[in-house]
């Protein structure tokens, strides 16, 4: 079994809480993305998402121009290490319901992420269970 060092992408994009809607959901078109980490410096605060900035800010009123990152990410993340195995990684994914987990090291600082799609196209194990999981209603991503 692979651990997430051999099936994370490095180096991800973030963001900081208090830049705006619109910033975030720049970056994720130009990078083609649904998610980003919310850093405080290269700790990770939250994650967020467009289904964030679509209903918590947008639906909420928000102005995209003047509502905050941190108005609509969620804070509370879980986050891997490199040196977990991608097995363990997707039991993780499937109790927390989320497709992507941010990848820190031994100082708490992000280094990479691993996706639900990095898990199914970088190794064999199968991750249709994690995707029913994660599918289930009441899921967070």
């Amino acid at each position: 079994m692979p651990q997430v060092r051999d099936i994370m992408s490095n180096d991800p994009e973030t963001i900081s809480p208090e830049e705006t809607l619109q910033r975030a959901a720049q970056i994720m078109l130009d990078l083609d993305i649904g998610a980003l980490p919310v850093c405080d410096g290269k700790r990770v605060v939250g994650m967020v998402t467009d289904r964030d900035i679509a209903v918590r800010g947008v639906a909420a009123g928000l102005a995209p121009d003047q509502g905050c990152v941190s108005d609509v990410m969620t804070p509370e993340v879980e986050c891997v290490s490199p040196d977990q195995d991608a097995e363990e990684v997707m039991q993780l994914m499937g109790d927390a319901q989320v497709r992507r987990l941010p990848v820190v090291n031994e100082d708490d600082e992000i280094i990479g992420i691993v996706s639900l799609g990095d898990l199914a196209t970088r190794q064999d194990a199968h991750t249709d269970d994690t995707l029913r999981e994660i599918s289930e209603p009441g899921g967070n991503s």
